[in-house]
């Protein structure tokens, strides 16, 4: 009986011991999509923001010389702050728009006791470029509203049972 259990269970431990470690040794691909539908052009994608919004008009308005509460005031909380060098604050935004790659801008600030000395990133001020805040006036135009029927809308309509205006 002995024999004739190892018999039949070797086998089949042979065939199912590969089978069932077969996908225990397959890699994870660097982009990992959720879906083969994902890509195509008609797929929604919303539009995703993280991070401290950096304009370049407020990047602007960073001089050497302005204590930590000014640039607070300009930039917001650091989304960064070290925690054993309170003199280096990391602001980081990070915009996805749709299906277009991810924009990134990084901004760090240095300060030497409570003075701002130095920033870096890929977000800089420019010296000189710092204008007086002059109240700007925009104007929005809005297009007057046009009832958009659809095709069963229009089908009701043409029989004499849409709505009427």
């Amino acid at each position: 009986m002995r024999k004739l259990l190892s018999c039949l269970f070797l086998p089949m431990l042979s065939i199912v011991m590969p089978v069932l470690t077969g996908c225990a040794g397959e890699t994870k691909p660097d982009v990992y999509h959720q879906s083969l539908l994902e890509d195509l052009p008609f797929v929604h994608k919303m539009t995703v923001q993280q991070g401290n919004i950096l304009t370049k008009e407020e990047v602007d308005q960073l001089q050497p010389g302005m204590n930590k509460r000014q640039v607070r005031y300009l930039l917001g909380t650091p989304l960064l702050t070290d925690f054993f060098n309170s003199d280096r604050w990391d602001y980081v935004y990070t915009i996805r728009r749709g299906h277009a790659p991810e924009e990134q801008r990084k901004l760090t600030v240095f300060f030497q006791d409570d003075v701002l000395v130095r920033t870096e990133g890929n977000v800089r001020p420019e010296p000189g470029t710092v204008t007086a805040a002059e109240p700007k006036e925009i104007v929005v135009s809005v297009p007057d509203y046009q009832e958009h029927k659809g095709w069963i809308g229009r089908g009701l309509e043409a029989v004499g049972i849409g709505r009427k205006k």
